[in-house]
């Protein structure tokens, strides 16, 4: 966690904190001085230079106590501005360079400058400098307002990589997130207002040893978690984020996921466990969980009936998001307050590892469409032998989602699920178990059409360079590798529970969630399956058919539920029962 008030003085190395943002930033001024022609070359020289100082950053900081902090003008807060980083700012830091540089490989090929007339490629490489500095800013960030500049300038450059092509659809698309993103941000800043009112300070450090349950405070705490969960695009205010999918560049796809939506998570983490861990009271977590909860059921149900691949990952991302909330109930201890660090990093790994399986599947279905010119799931059939690395990618991404030994989310799973036995809350465990069923559900679904052969010769309309697949396998790898770092020096983790994500229980951990999975993918998906024509699929109908038409009758209504909270009317009046509920639970509890 942050450093108490009194650390206020720079470190060794703080000033690593000031070049994190000042070197991407530098980059975006430097490409409009240079022109379109030379933006690649400045985006390469600026995307290695990141990674490196993200690095440094994660040296360095077991050596100064586990906190790097940088006083701008040496001027203390109040009254001046603070960077701080602990583990948890240093994990992300280097998260987000390492997604960042694969993503800038990835996008080599398909945002190349070839003419005065062509403005994609300017726009894309300036608008993933741009979201890179608002992200580390957001990540080292010290008080709250400085954290609302960051979260407004991440909006504004994430937005325009919406409609990148310029099609209607994708304006439509980036007017909906824009529109929505801001009534989140004036909900944030309302309550930022709020506190500075109330306290005359909106640093971090400062305001964790003087907020109090005051009725202005838990209102301001409500208003600013409304507004970060709409940025977040948790359910039911995702109201932006399948459109805004449906017509993005793979690149633009994949920081959307991986990172944009992760900015407001960590700021919604800093406001709970940071600014006010005692506050917001267990009525409130546990709304937000059961949101997560929610967010699983209708974004994996909603998946599995997607023709497209890649309505089928962004709606996965929905349930992806929903799993970061499941923390929040746990992380209390009999205190009352917000003090279980294990909690806090299985949230975490999660995060890290969401963002690089998702950064790498989007790549992934990047290059399938690019190959085969569409990304129908039921079309898939042959793709693996036409594809074999952007398959391989896709999937290695999807096993690492799965929980399988030794990803990240295995770990942050494990974590979450000692914890839930902890606390005694097994009903999160259950919405764990299932969250894992339901993501093997549509990874196994893909693979199964990827997989089968086709009828006919596979014939590939545009090229597939190798570096594009290598960005995205090398991504998915770290994702399935993660359980493997040593954790400790940054997040509280246990070295306990990496200890058993090995051996037989953890494979019979395993074999659950494998097993549902397969049995939810042929029970909710309504498209034909390859081996349809096969007795033993013919057979296997006979016995599981009318189960099967209940389940997609189930899941029909979902999607219809679905439709209708991404309509205007729907998500205004979520936002406003949102925030409504999380006041009152929270004054409640108070």
């Amino acid at each position: 966690m942050l450093p108490p008030a009194p650390a206020l003085v720079t470190t060794a190395g703080g000033f690593l904190l000031v070049l994190s943002i000042v070197v991407p930033v530098a980059g975006v001024l430097l490409a409009f001085v240079l022109g379109e022609r030379y933006v690649r070359q400045v985006a390469s020289t600026v995307v290695p230079v990141g990674l490196a100082i993200a690095f440094a950053v994660l040296v360095l900081l077991p050596r100064s106590d586990g906190h790097l902090v940088y006083l701008l003008g040496a001027w203390p807060p109040p009254l001046g501005v603070a960077l701080r980083a602990d583990g948890l700012s240093a994990v992300m830091l280097a998260t987000t360079a390492v997604v960042i540089c694969a993503v800038a490989i990835f996008a080599a090929t398909d945002f190349r400058p070839q003419s005065v007339e062509a403005r994609a490629p300017f726009a894309f490489w300036i608008l993933l400098l741009a979201i890179w500095g608002a992200l580390n800013t957001i990540f080292i960030a010290g008080d709250l307002f400085t954290l609302y500049v960051a979260l407004e300038l991440l909006t504004f450059a994430a937005v325009p990589l919406v409609s990148l092509d310029g099609r209607a659809e994708t304006l439509r698309a980036a007017l909906r997130y824009l529109l929505f993103a801001l009534l989140g941000s004036v909900l944030y800043l309302m309550g930022t207002a709020l506190l500075y009112g109330l306290y005359g300070t909106l640093d971090i450090a400062l305001l964790s040893h003087r907020v109090n349950a005051d009725s202005g405070v838990l209102i301001a705490a409500a208003l600013m978690t409304t507004g970060l969960l709409a940025k977040t695009a948790l359910f039911p205010l995702h109201l932006w984020l399948p459109p805004a999918h449906a017509g993005a560049p793979a690149a633009a796809s994949a920081i959307l996921s991986a990172l944009v939506v992760k900015g407001s998570f960590f700021i919604l983490v800093r406001l709970w466990f940071d600014v006010m861990p005692g506050l917001p009271g267990l009525a409130a977590a546990q709304l937000l969980a059961a949101l997560g909860a929610g967010a699983i059921l209708f974004g994996s149900v909603v998946a599995l009936r997607q023709e497209r691949l890649k309505l089928l990952i962004a709606y996965s991302t929905l349930a992806q998001i929903g799993y970061l909330f499941l923390m929040f109930p746990l992380a209390f201890g009999a205190s009352g307050k917000l003090e279980s660090d294990q909690a806090l990093a299985g949230g975490l790994l999660q995060a890290v590892s969401h963002a690089t399986a998702k950064a790498a599947m989007f790549m992934a279905v990047g290059s399938i469409y690019a190959g085969l010119g569409h990304d129908r799931i039921t079309g898939l059939c042959g793709v693996a032998r036409a594809l074999p690395l952007s398959v391989l990618a896709f999937a290695i991404g999807g096993i690492a989602l799965m929980g399988v030994q030794p990803s990240g989310a295995s770990f942050a799973k494990e974590l979450l699920l000692q914890e839930t036995a902890r606390t005694g809350q097994w009903w999160w465990a259950i919405v764990l178990q299932a969250g894992g069923m339901f993501t093997t559900a549509y990874v196994v679904l893909v693979l199964s059409h990827a997989l089968a052969p086709s009828d006919q010769p596979i014939v590939l309309v545009g090229p597939a360079p190798l570096s594009r697949d290598l960005a995205a396998l090398v991504l998915a790898l770290c994702s399935l590798f993660l359980g493997l770092l040593p954790w400790d020096s940054y997040l509280p983790a246990p070295s306990d529970a990496a200890s058993k994500l090995f051996g037989i229980d953890a494979l019979s951990k395993l074999l659950l969630p494998v097993l549902g999975g397969a049995a939810l993918a042929i029970l909710l998906s309504p498209w034909p399956h390859p081996l349809g024509s096969s007795a033993a699929w013919k057979a296997l109908m006979r016995v599981v058919g009318p189960l099967r038409r209940g389940c997609l009758r189930f899941g029909s209504l979902i999607e219809r539920g679905d439709e209708v909270l991404r309509q205007w009317s729907a998500a205004g009046i979520s936002l406003l029962l949102v925030s409504l509920l999380l006041a009152a639970s929270m004054l409640a509890a108070n």
